[in-house]
């Protein structure tokens, strides 16, 4: 579980760090060639660090749920460790899927919870000087409590990001960044205890395949009741 990481002195100056115009441009081809076409980009108003923005792509008939993914977050490099510096782990961008009837533009607190999760993780290596990456769990609150009124998920864990057929989305930019795609799956508090007690491919096994993609149903089934 990711907590306790050793916060960043908030006193000092943080840089930026953004895309360049070349990065982004091949940043937006590589996602529709991966995820699909789009029209729409949640624009970030205010920017601290990176500039974070959430492209939207809409249901379709193959693949009919939203799909929300974070742009920005890799033009940060992430404080890997040093041992595992040759795996190609310093630079992450996050994937989100909802329902297809869910309001993706409201700003009530029951509809807008996975796109704020989705943003606050994003920016999670910064504000803690860490690293994300396959298997990595994240808390939504420091109590463990639900991620929102209107459900019983409490965390977060990265999955490898695929297209529709089933290919790895990782890319490399022509300036030599090679960007990591994440799927976030909300979990269970039962669910996180079971993968911590023994690994992210045992809790894979135990959910049934219409689980994937991760689709955030804040009422799905908890695979680990006792």
């Amino acid at each position: 579980i990711l907590n306790g990481f050793r916060k960043r002195n908030k006193s000092k100056s943080i840089p930026m760090y953004l895309y360049t115009e070349e990065e982004l441009n091949e940043y937006e081809e590589h996602v529709r060639r991966c995820f699909g076409d789009y029209e729409e980009v949640f624009h970030e108003i205010v920017s601290p660090d990176i500039h974070l923005d959430v492209i939207l792509i809409p249901p379709t008939e193959e693949a009919p749920y939203h799909k929300l993914i974070t742009m920005g977050a890799g033009a940060y490099r992430m404080n890997v460790p040093q041992e595992l510096s040759g795996y190609n782990l310093n630079y992450a961008e996050y994937v989100l899927y909802l329902p297809a009837d869910w309001d993706v533009k409201s700003g009530d607190p029951l509809n807008y919870w996975p796109i704020g999760m989705l943003k606050k993780i994003a920016r999670l290596p910064i504000d803690c000087d860490t690293w994300l990456g396959y298997g990595h769990t994240i808390h939504g609150n420091a109590d463990a409590a639900p991620l929102a009124a209107n459900t019983e998920l409490n965390s977060f864990i990265l999955l490898s990001g695929v297209s529709l057929e089933g290919e790895m989305c990782d890319f490399k930019l022509s300036s030599g960044k090679f960007i990591r795609f994440y799927e976030l799956m909300a979990l269970y508090q039962e669910e996180l205890d079971f993968k911590m007690a023994n690994d992210t491919q045992a809790l894979l096994d135990l959910l049934p395949d219409e689980e994937f993609p991760p689709i955030v149903r804040p009422d799905r089934k908890n695979y680990c009741t006792k």
